[in-house]
């Protein structure tokens, strides 16, 4: 996260909860966020020097006007303002962050080389909650290159349970008894 999307999205943040609006403000901010991340043209767009201010500025009414909070489409115009509309996807991560934090949840991306079943998805989210002591929102990603196992990033920490993390781990126990 950059220092910039750190402030806005922390400011951003504690005015959407003072005013009860920080589930749907993260809701829209979720949707934006894919929007640009699906059109990196339209922040170009945005962020072009050569349009005037207030063109740019019609371009986000138009294209938001009343399908968004009315808190969230001036905060896109402040950063478009500032030239920070880059920032954006860093602003989402501070607040959800924060937004996660305040409710008890943790996110965990569960690296496998194939789809878990139901039931493994289900087992794995007990354990994390159980190590965690919080909700915990599992995303998975493939990696053909894991042989077997599975990875697990939550809250920083990997826990490694691949079959080469087992064989990296075997060896250096090998190693440690051999020195």
């Amino acid at each position: 996260m950059t220092k910039a999307g750190e402030i806005y999205g922390k400011s951003l943040y504690d005015l959407a909860k003072a005013e009860g609006l920080d589930q749907t403000i993260l809701n829209e901010m979720e949707t934006v966020r894919d929007l640009f991340n699906d059109n990196p043209d339209y922040i170009r767009l945005l962020s072009e020097p050569s349009i005037p201010r207030n063109e740019r500025l019609k371009l986000l009414d138009e294209a938001f006007g009343d399908s968004m909070d009315t808190y969230l489409l001036n905060f896109i115009k402040i950063l478009t303002e500032k030239g920070f509309l880059r920032e954006f996807g860093s602003c989402f991560k501070t607040y959800r962050s924060l937004y996660n934090d305040d409710r008890g949840i943790c996110d965990a991306v569960a690296i496998t080389p194939g789809d878990l079943s139901d039931d493994e998805k289900a087992s794995l989210i007990a354990k994390l909650e159980k190590i965690t002591g919080k909700k915990v929102l599992l995303t998975e990603k493939k990696d053909p290159a894991l042989l077997g196992g599975i990875k697990v990033l939550v809250e920083g920490k990997l826990y490694d349970g691949s079959v080469q993390g087992r064989l990296n781990e075997l060896r250096r126990r090998v190693d440690d008894i051999v020195l």
